[in-house]
């Protein structure tokens, strides 16, 4: 398993998730999207595997001062996500071409279940 979890260090389902992984010995990268984003290819990555939808977090104030739910072409909003990090769901868990958003431990279950 190659497994990357984009989060901020302060929400608490990243920090569950990050603990998920460590409780199983799984090697895992942490990327903060306080100081990096998800780049132009692994949002495409994520997208794919979750749809555009469940990436936005729609409760942040970036989202309301960003007035985001008036947007209707999914390219905007992607740009938008490329350069307003705090606009995610947390934490994204990737693992190759598979993702979720959020505290998904059934799903991590089955991809570790394939890998044994």
């Amino acid at each position: 398993m190659n497994i990357q979890i984009f989060g901020v260090k302060k929400c608490f389902d990243t920090q569950k998730a990050e603990r998920y992984f460590k409780e199983r010995k799984i090697k895992y990268q942490f990327v903060d999207l306080n100081q990096k984003a998800l780049s132009k290819g692994e949002l495409q990555s994520v997208k794919a595997a979750v749809g555009l939808k469940a990436l936005i977090h729609e409760k942040s104030k970036e989202y309301v001062k960003l007035n985001i739910g008036s947007i209707r072409t999914e390219s905007v909003k992607e740009e938008l996500l490329l350069n307003n990090p705090k606009l995610y769901n947390t934490p994204i868990v990737r693992n190759g071409r598979q993702a979720t958003v959020g505290y998904a431990p059934e799903i991590w279950a089955s991809w570790e279940a394939v890998t044994k």
